[in-house]
């Protein structure tokens, strides 16, 4: 295996620039995700690594090796399409050997590897049938065991899981988790799905715009965003937020309670956002409310029940209620936070305040 390295990294398309100068260390052995909406640049990314889109600027090293003019399989890297991209007249251990095969490796290498591949992915049984007789979750699996027959020095996925459904999701992220954890294989991931980021990776990097707004630990992004567009991306529901000019003390009028608002310098009338979490509300006395008003949508999940207040701002208000809340649409409810984890956010910028 083998880190990656990204230095200045730039692509445009004729005058367009759609990657802006990204610098990135992805160390051996590391998960490695990509998030950002549609257009954001991470697939772009994720294709100049694997040499399917050409580098404008910058420099990028696999395994230490400069790799900019290098073709795809000269940078011994594998990549997992979203649409698996199988053969469809190969058998599964053909198409997992197609590689080795186009490399003239020793046909007695390819069946060992295969078949390694095979047990650890737990397709022994289906070597022998074509793409069309198999599901979506076990073309899945083939593609992969394509990839590690390759024994290649990063894999390289993008956006593997979108085209299945959601019981297959889980139990497919299950699997990539454990592979993972086997081979320790240094990958790169691109979504758009925060719960695959938040469980597979060891960082998560949040594109915007083809600039990096933040890179870091899962829990880290979640509960320190470094930006506006992080609070509001990462996390499910997304982060209530709430435009306030700032009063230049040391509190913050929030409905009818005074937050404080301790190491957050910034000078009277100053419009900045307070952001907090849909589990970090409570119901409480008309008095001390924060927010107040209809819950306009219950959502009742299992295990979670979130209620949706209209308190007549601009945007509603997310509350994470017990599971086993009576709460129904139309009640009139009064909700507080817990003023030690709210986010502070510079309203013209973006950029975390506190």
């Amino acid at each position: 295996m083998a880190g990656i390295a990204l230095s200045r990294i730039r692509k445009s398309y004729g005058g367009h620039t759609v990657i802006h100068g990204v610098d990135l260390d992805i160390a051996e052995g590391e998960f490695l995700v990509l998030v950002g909406p549609s257009g954001c640049g991470k697939s772009t990314l994720l294709r100049m690594i694997a040499g399917l889109e050409e580098i404008t600027g910058g420099e990028m090293r696999i395994g230490g090796r400069i790799v900019n003019a290098l073709s795809p399989s000269e940078r011994n890297i594998a990549m997992v399409f979203q649409d698996y991209a199988l053969y469809p007249h190969m058998t599964v251990a053909e198409n997992m050997g197609f590689g080795l095969r186009m490399r003239d490796e020793n046909p007695q290498v390819i069946g060992k590897r295969v078949k390694e591949a095979a047990d650890t992915l737990k397709l022994a049984p289906l070597l022998e049938r074509r793409p069309g007789q198999l599901s979506g979750g076990q073309r899945q699996r083939v593609a992969m065991g394509r990839a590690i027959v390759r024994a290649p020095q990063a894999f390289l996925f993008d956006e593997p899981l979108s085209n299945l459904d959601a019981g297959l999701r889980v139990e497919m992220r299950l699997e990539i988790a454990k592979l993972h954890r086997r081979i320790q294989a240094t990958t790169v991931y691109v979504t758009h799905d925060q719960v695959e980021a938040m469980t597979l990776a060891d960082r998560i990097v949040v594109m915007n715009a083809g600039r990096m707004e933040q890179v870091g630990p899962p829990l880290d992004l979640y509960h320190r965003p470094a930006s506006l567009f992080v609070a509001r991306f990462i996390g499910s529901p997304t982060m209530n937020t709430l435009s306030l000019p700032a009063s230049g003390g040391a509190e913050l009028a929030v409905g009818k309670a005074k937050v404080p608002t301790p190491g957050l310098a910034v000078a009277p009338g100053t419009p900045i956002v307070l952001g907090v979490r849909a589990e970090d509300l409570s119901p409480c006395y008309p008095d001390e409310a924060w927010f107040t008003g209809e819950l306009a949508m219950v959502e009742r999940l299992g295990g979670q029940t979130f209620g949706y207040l209209d308190s007549g701002g601009e945007r509603m208000i997310t509350v994470e209620f017990p599971r086993s809340s009576p709460v129904k649409v139309g009640d009139v409810v009064s909700v507080k936070g817990d003023a030690e984890v709210l986010h502070f956010f510079d309203e013209e910028s973006g950029r975390r305040l506190n």
